[in-house]
């Protein structure tokens, strides 16, 4: 798996019921050999990723693609990841909700 892959994967693992009234924008900043941005938009129960970055976002993650996908996969716990520093993030309240809203967590 990808990061993009990933990213592209959320708007059908997500269950709508529980993004219902929730606005949130998820900014992934992917360093590495092929570095990339993505945007994660939840808007009014409604999801949506776009390449780049988009609007203002809640919350931003930046990692090297290798441990994004190592954390995604269940390969490294996501704690962890945050205490070595290989992924960081922003706002670690929207992160957890991010965690909950994918089945992360």
């Amino acid at each position: 798996m990808t990061a993009e892959e990933f990213i592209q994967s959320l708007p059908a693992r997500v269950d709508k019921g529980t993004i219902a009234g929730m606005n949130t924008n998820f900014y992934f900043d992917i360093l590495g050999d092929n570095p990339t941005q993505y945007s994660v938009l939840i808007e009014e129960g409604e999801i949506r990723t776009a390449p780049g970055k988009v609007g203002d976002p809640t919350c931003t993650v930046t990692a090297k693609e290798k441990d994004l996908v190592a954390v995604v996969t269940g390969k490294m716990a996501p704690a962890m990841a945050l205490m070595m520093g290989k992924v960081k993030v922003s706002n670690l309240n929207e992160m957890m909700k991010f965690a909950k809203i994918f089945g992360m967590m």
